[in-house]
């Protein structure tokens, strides 16, 4: 990395060089090497699944993908099985010691596509099981990201 430094009066101008493997920076500008210098695909972006919620509880299950660059459980689309305006939801997962309800708790949500995702458990690690429970009724179709 070089660094120039200017200054006038109040206001200083730092212009910096970085070479990394996939770009070149150089005062704001960008400029990327051709395909054939570009390094390897880092991390697919969420990988997502269709579930059915359990009452209270989680229902159908997923593990944690390791390959995607998402931290977390995300309900993208709800819709309950019992209801046409929504339902409640929570993200449980399982650990050494048995299934655990996530801190959020329940989050209410319509029947719908979601954007933004709702969170329902942060920072999630590699490989662990997950599934989302319905506060009113189990049964209906969820899709997550994670």
């Amino acid at each position: 990395m070089r660094s120039t430094k200017l200054e006038r009066g109040a206001v200083t101008l730092r212009r910096t060089a970085v070479i990394t493997g996939m770009a070149l920076v150089l005062g704001g500008a960008v400029v990327v090497p051709s395909a054939s210098a570009a390094a390897p695909a880092g991390p697919q972006a969420c990988a997502t699944k269709t579930l059915t919620t359990g009452y209270q509880k989680q229902g159908t299950t997923v593990n944690k993908s390791g390959s995607s660059s998402c931290n977390d459980l995300n309900l993208t689309y709800s819709n309950d099985s019992t209801s046409t305006v929504g339902d409640s939801y929570r993200g449980f997962y399982k650990t050494s010691s048995g299934w655990k309800g996530g801190s959020r708790g329940y989050i209410f949500a319509y029947d719908v596509n979601h954007s933004p995702w709702i969170v329902l458990l942060s920072d999630v690690s590699s490989g662990t099981p997950m599934g989302v429970g319905s506060q009113y009724d189990g049964g209906d179709t969820v899709k997550v990201a994670h």
